[in-house]
């Protein structure tokens, strides 16, 4: 095989330790929906149950080009530079028609370090895969549901052709050029022979590959048609719980109408801080809403959140663990001592 198995994550020898640096003048990393609408309809995301999304009168669609350049020439205000400017939440990236575009224009902003995606590959094809890279994205990570048709529509209630699946994503490895591909699959999803077939044939494919785990990300989402046993986190890291989430005092997400969420697991909107269209990035980042939700989180009062307060995703998907440094991430934040 090719390829590393190695999981997504940044190698922990390279990360900052949080519990020092918090709270952060910029994020250091921005998530940006290219679109909230995807293709598929996996049986473990709420954007697949198109019934309940709905129901909730989230908007459903791609993000304009004008709305994410003004989000781009805003991070400009920030004295230090994003590090990960990640360009997918909820739905697929792809189906954004300007998504190209949109790489090649956060590329030429001194103040964005390093792009990457997560797409479920269904709609690459030679052009746009030339397209993608041309843009200078730095990473692609593709989710595979599946090592044959059959699969892939119980798993996602779609039809995909396979075979023209994974020369898709071989075209796309051989013209990556400097692009990092990375491709996974959820392990529970799939027996240990279609593992181990998923390993034979995207090992060769690609620059790294993982079997993830499922997990209870989504708050208020259950999968019931899915085991719910889980003994070991998204990433193979041990389950424990926090206190305080530290994604939201280093990642930053703004969803593809412009709106911006608390955290990324914000599927049905319940925990909306500001507008990137009507306010500026950085004021919406160092603003009293999202601070509001912040120091709760290091009070110890998280479990009062109607939202936040039974999110699973804190001991299943989270790495980091900043609960021993939030009485002196909590004097910083009131003193406005950013790093």
């Amino acid at each position: 095989m090719k390829a590393k198995f190695q999981n997504r994550l940044v190698d922990a020898s390279k990360k900052s330790d949080l519990g020092q640096v918090l709270p952060l003048e910029a994020p250091f990393v921005l998530m940006v929906d290219p679109s909230s609408r995807c293709n598929f309809q996996c049986r473990f995301c709420p954007t697949g149950d198109r019934k309940l999304i709905e129901s909730t009168g989230r908007y459903q669609g791609p993000m304009s080009l004008d709305l994410f350049k003004k989000i781009i020439d805003d991070v400009n205000e920030f004295k230090s530079p994003i590090k990960v400017l990640r360009l997918y939440k909820e739905g697929e990236p792809l189906m954004n028609k300007q998504f190209p575009e949109m790489i090649e224009y956060a590329r030429k902003s001194e103040k964005v370090l390093r792009i990457d995606t997560t797409t479920n590959g269904a709609l690459l094809n030679p052009r746009i895969s030339e397209r993608v890279i041309a843009a200078g994205i730095d990473q692609i990570n593709i989710s595979v549901n599946g090592v044959e048709d059959q699969h892939f529509t119980q798993l996602v209630r779609s039809r995909v052709d396979f075979t023209k699946y994974v020369e898709n994503v071989r075209y796309l490895y051989q013209i990556r050029g400097k692009c990092e591909i990375y491709v996974k699959a959820i392990a529970e999803n799939l027996s240990p022979e279609d593992q181990k077939k998923f390993l034979d044939v995207f090992g060769e494919i690609a620059d790294r590959v993982y079997l993830e785990h499922l997990s209870p990300l989504w708050p208020s989402f259950k999968f019931d048609e899915i085991p719910m046993e889980f003994t070991a986190g998204h990433y193979g890291q041990k389950i424990e719980d926090r206190a305080a989430c530290p994604y939201i005092f280093y990642i930053m997400v703004i969803n593809s109408d412009g709106s911006v969420s608390l955290c990324v697991q914000d599927w049905s909107r319940g925990l909306v801080v500001g507008s990137a269209k009507e306010e500026s990035v950085k004021s919406i980042w160092l603003g009293h809403r999202i601070d509001a939700y912040r120091l709760k989180h290091l009070e110890g009062c998280r479990s009062s959140d109607p939202i936040c307060g039974p999110c699973q995703c804190m001991s299943h998907g989270v790495t980091e663990n900043i609960d021993s440094s939030a009485q002196a991430i909590r004097t910083r934040l009131l003193a406005k001592e950013y790093h």
